[in-house]
């Protein structure tokens, strides 16, 4: 069952895409070279953020790689690892003051990520990387969270990344999960204390337990998401409740990891 109506008019809030500069720089972004994309769903294109690219935001927070859902919707973190990032903003008390980007703006596929890890270094990757990090933040950055080895990475690559608190925590999808959970806890306390709430944000709230529960997720809002996306993207708590359990509404078909994807609507 859900509590929304699939075919409920699109929200009036939704995200109106970056500013020209930075839509210039999205359009600027070198290739990868041909004896590399098979370590990327290259085919795809790049997907490149979620959030604020106008400076205001207080925390950047640097993740490994879109998905499938992310890749549907033009937007990156929105799928279930996204609603378990927005959880963790949440604790902070942020509703809207971050900017969420990407190490590697297409794909890798999880089992060749430490091979695509060194082209991080490429220069132009690197240079333009860095170039569209220094674009998204500005004087009101409060925080950077790097979620997983290659946001880490990418992130001591950035030769002008801001003297703010950063934190080191695994990447949302990461198959230990009691592991994952006591590090996003341990992270919670000292996040709370450089970020300022947002009005209407509440820091007061649980910590983690000793798993990601439910209540961790936060649905994405729809003003981070494209006009016209249906009602329910960036929610699936119906998947993650429903039998068999599907945790996203979006996945790679097996028949061709590289060009096929299925797209699951809910039941009313």
């Amino acid at each position: 069952m859900i509590d929304f109506d699939p075919g409920a008019s699109p929200s009036i809030e939704f995200d109106k895409g970056p500013p020209i500069a930075i839509a210039r720089h999205f359009a600027a972004l070198p290739p990868i070279a041909p004896e590399h994309r098979n370590l990327f769903w290259y085919d795809w294109g790049p997907v490149f953020y979620r959030g604020r690219l106008d400076g205001s935001a207080k925390v950047l927070c640097i993740a490994s790689d879109p998905g499938p859902t992310e890749r549907l919707v033009g937007r990156t973190l929105v799928g279930d690892a996204g609603q378990r990032v927005q959880g963790f903003l949440t604790k902070l008390g942020l509703t809207s003051s971050y900017a969420l980007v990407n190490a590697f703006p297409f794909a890798v596929h999880p089992s060749k990520s430490s091979k695509a890890r060194p082209l991080l270094s490429d220069p132009a990757q690197r240079a333009w990387r860095n170039r569209f990090y220094d674009l998204v933040t500005g004087s009101r950055l409060e925080a950077v969270i790097a979620f997983g080895g290659n946001a880490q990475a990418a992130f001591d690559l950035w030769d002008a990344a801001p003297d703010v608190p950063t934190f080191r925590i695994p990447h949302p999808s990461a198959h230990e999960g009691a592991v994952l959970a006591a590090k996003w806890a341990a992270a919670i306390p000292a996040a709370r204390a450089a970020v300022t709430p947002d009005p209407g944000g509440d820091q007061t709230g649980p910590n983690y337990g000793a798993a990601i529960a439910e209540a961790d997720y936060t649905r994405i809002p729809h003003a981070d998401l494209p006009y016209g996306q249906p009602i329910w993207i960036g929610d699936d708590r119906w998947g993650r409740t429903d039998s068999p359990r599907h945790n996203n509404t979006i996945e790679r078909s097996a028949a061709d990891l590289d060009h096929l994807m299925t797209w699951q609507a809910p039941a009313p």
